[in-house]
């Protein structure tokens, strides 16, 4: 397969470019800001040969961030928006978007609303133009990485190594689905190959967030927990239905408790040069 990506520079992006070149796939475009390459240029492009999909996963994904400043969702779905016209001009026959398992809560707020209007153009581009699509929504993916979006496991392995407080945004019950990378990648490559659906991936178990903050503690020897207000429009319990995906085989296959661990282990033995 020849495909485009976008965002493979982060977490989830840099993975899966991994697991595709290992089987073989071609990477004919790739699209990352910290390559010096921006998606609102995209157009600017051109493919001198085709290409059997573009999978999109380059968006800026820090919802209290958003949250403040709206302008941030905006211009995700303007990104979109360039290539879902890239795929039209270029008669690229399929993309696969990733949404959020947020959008499967009730709360509302900017980014959760780019992100709907986001599945929904992919469906109106699907039934005008002949796209086909495969929408992928993420809950909570971590790994031993150095996330430069500074994600809810990056911040607490990173406050727990430097002894201090690992701060929780609601009350000790409030909960995750967090999903290690490998069953992340192992699920979405099991979505893509399908046609004009929509897929949640994650463990498929809710995890209270004390519980991963007491983990990470346990395993720096230092660092504490502190509760906070909730954040505004973010859901207090989270897991998602993955049944859907399992009837293609998928099965997660890492615990969070194996998960955290190994996650743990890269930033210590990593902590003193990540700089940041």
């Amino acid at each position: 397969m020849k495909f485009i990506l976008t965002g493979h520079k982060g977490l989830i992006g840099s993975s899966l470019l991994n697991a595709l070149l290992k089987r073989g796939d071609t990477p004919v475009l790739l699209v990352d800001k910290r390559d010096g390459k921006f998606v609102e240029d995209i157009n600017k492009e051109e493919l001198k040969e085709p290409v059997d999909m573009l999978i999109h996963l380059a968006d800026f994904c820090k919802i209290n961030k958003i949250i403040s400043d709206p302008k941030l969702a905006f211009q995700n779905s303007h990104n979109l928006e360039k290539v879902m016209e890239f795929c039209r001009k270029h008669h690229i026959p399929k993309i696969v978007y990733t949404s959020s398992s947020r959008v499967l809560s009730e709360e509302r707020n900017p980014y959760t609303a780019s992100k709907l209007y986001g599945e929904e153009l992919l469906k109106a581009y699907s039934k005008c133009y002949g796209i086909d699509y495969v929408i992928v929504r993420p809950s909570t993916v971590y790994s031993p990485f150095d996330d430069k979006t500074a994600r809810l496991v990056d911040i607490w392995m990173r406050t727990a190594l430097a002894g201090g407080e690992l701060k929780i945004f609601g009350n000790k019950n409030k909960t995750l689905d967090f999903t290690y990378i490998d069953d992340f990648i192992s699920g979405f490559l099991l979505a893509m190959e399908q046609r004009n659906d929509a897929f949640d991936i994650s463990s498929g178990k809710a995890t209270t967030l004390e519980s991963v903050a007491d983990s990470i503690i346990s395993l720096a020897g230092k660092g504490s927990k502190g509760f906070y207000e909730s954040e505004k429009e973010q859901p207090q319990n989270v897991e998602v239905d993955i049944s859907k995906l399992r009837k293609l085989g998928y099965e997660p296959r890492v615990s969070i408790e194996e998960g955290i661990r190994r996650t743990f282990d890269w930033y210590k033995e990593n902590f003193e040069s990540l700089g940041r």
